[in-house]
């Protein structure tokens, strides 16, 4: 039973209706399968679309819980984003059951840090994974592969 799910995915993902159905559906039949606790890194992009995601299924099932890993402190965190996303990120950091800080302070490991404790947690990564190699979604696809973990991607559809 994949009780822990995490999330990784681009930055740069378009969301449109057809993607946000693919992972509603997708949300549903975890929690049907007794998913309770889903794992995000509070990344904009795809980790955005998730946690939000979750958060409106909370309303239908109350038992499950977002738990947000953060690379660093918030602030840092979102230093360079757009007044938008900082806005959204905040929500959702007031929505979350729980959050954890890797690093109190920006440096070049701490996302990798993130990643790794995502998978670490999680029995199943739900990602949007295009395939790029060099990226931060294909090494935390990769440590997942290495832990064998179930993966599932969203990124066809």
């Amino acid at each position: 039973m994949n009780k822990n799910i995490c999330f990784t995915g681009h930055r740069n993902v378009k969301e449109t209706a057809e993607l946000k159905k693919a992972l509603i559906d997708q949300l549903l039949e975890l929690i049907d399968e007794g998913a309770t606790d889903f794992y995000a890194g509070g990344a904009v992009g795809w980790d955005m679309l998730c946690e939000s995601v979750v958060i409106e299924l909370r309303e239908r099932f109350p038992h499950i819980k977002l738990h947000l890993i953060l690379p660093c402190s918030a602030e840092e965190q979102t230093e360079k984003w757009s007044e938008n996303d900082k806005a959204e990120f905040k929500q959702l950091l007031l929505a979350a059951d729980t959050v954890e800080i890797c690093s109190e302070h920006y440096f070049d490991g701490c996302m990798k840090l993130r990643n790794q404790r995502l998978v670490n947690l999680a029995d199943l990564c739900l990602c949007y994974y295009s395939g790029k190699q060099r990226s931060g979604t294909g090494q935390t696809v990769r440590m997942a592969e290495r832990q064998g973990k179930i993966i599932v991607n969203l990124a066809d559809v």
